[in-house]
């Protein structure tokens, strides 16, 4: 649904995104990670055929962002940073040039308003000016005009910024219903908590480059290790040294408790639990220890600083 080669985008001498690739297929979430100037929104203007490639390509929906730029602005939903609501309208107003702009008939535009009103929980603010909505309202509605014309591609840029903890949860499942239905997704976003949740993909952007790219379990555990394992005991240690099995190796613990990284869980684990209870340790839970995202951003912004280093 979203392919880029090479995509490239210079402004004078300054190279704002340098040569990236992209391929996401119908269906998946891709999240775009990186701080801010890193290129992730030059990327998505490019993407939505508002900025042209200085190098490279993409196509969108099956369009070249050069070639058929008017087939993909129409293919696309986007959410931007600045939602460009008209205070003095109101919601059905607003709803209502959009909706024609779309090329909607009247049947369709009610039809789609009241549907997607009532999805964000703004169907009784529908005749309140747009001036007097909080900043979480203004921010649901520019997500339901996105979607007004059903979109096949929805590019969201901090879809939950400003949003209180109900209003954020109700954004994020109205996004996983959103995949189900094999609409692809690009989600800028700086909450990694977000990101863990909805990503299908995870592409990391530093400098303009993509530094990793692939799915979220795959990239944990290049960029961290083997997965972890935990178990907690209700009695002390008391200098316990025991022996492990094969592809286990102890990495931390405590007064009462060990953890263990694990190459093969789903052989190794029985083995070991064996092993702890054979040597009369009095184990009371074993459970996964999850990388999670955060650490592998940190991990991988922290080699590519190193790498930077060493070139230069």
């Amino acid at each position: 649904m979203i392919f880029a080669e090479q995509l490239t985008k210079v402004f004078d001498e300054f190279i704002a995104v340098d040569s990236i690739n992209l391929d996401v297929p119908k269906g998946n979430v891709l999240v775009l990670l990186g701080p801010n100037g890193a290129g992730k929104t030059t990327t998505v203007r490019m993407l939505t055929s508002v900025l042209r490639p200085t190098r490279g390509r993409a196509l969108v929906a099956g369009y070249d962002v050069v070639q058929q730029p008017d087939a993909v602005r129409a293919s696309v939903g986007v959410l931007t940073e600045s939602h460009g609501l008209y205070g003095r309208s109101n919601a059905e107003e607003y709803l209502q040039f959009f909706g024609r702009l779309y090329g909607l008939d009247a049947a369709r535009r009610r039809q789609q308003i009241d549907r997607l009103l009532e999805m964000f929980g703004l169907a009784e603010a529908r005749k309140k000016r747009l001036g007097e909505y909080s900043k979480g309202m203004r921010q649901k509605l520019a997500l339901v005009r996105a979607l007004l014309h059903e979109p096949p591609v929805l590019l969201l840029d901090e879809p939950t910024s400003a949003m209180d903890p109900e209003s954020a949860h109700m954004v994020r499942q109205a996004i996983r219903s959103l995949r189900s239905r094999e609409r692809t997704i690009v989600l800028c976003t700086h909450n990694l908590l977000e990101a863990e949740l909805l990503a299908d993909q995870i592409a990391i952007i530093r400098r303009g480059r993509i530094i990793y790219d692939g799915v979220p379990a795959l990239l944990k555990r290049s960029l961290l290790g083997p997965e972890e394992y935990e178990v907690r005991l209700s009695q002390p240690l008391n200098g316990w040294e025991g022996r492990l099995p094969d592809g286990v190796a102890l990495t931390e613990r405590g007064q009462d408790w060990l953890r263990f990284q694990i190459e093969d869980p789903q052989r190794t684990n029985p083995l070991l639990l064996q092993q702890l209870l054979s040597e009369r340790l009095p184990v009371m839970t074993f459970q996964e220890v999850p990388h999670s995202l955060e650490d592998a951003y940190l991990e991988a912004v922290s080699r590519a600083v190193r790498e930077e280093t060493h070139d230069a």
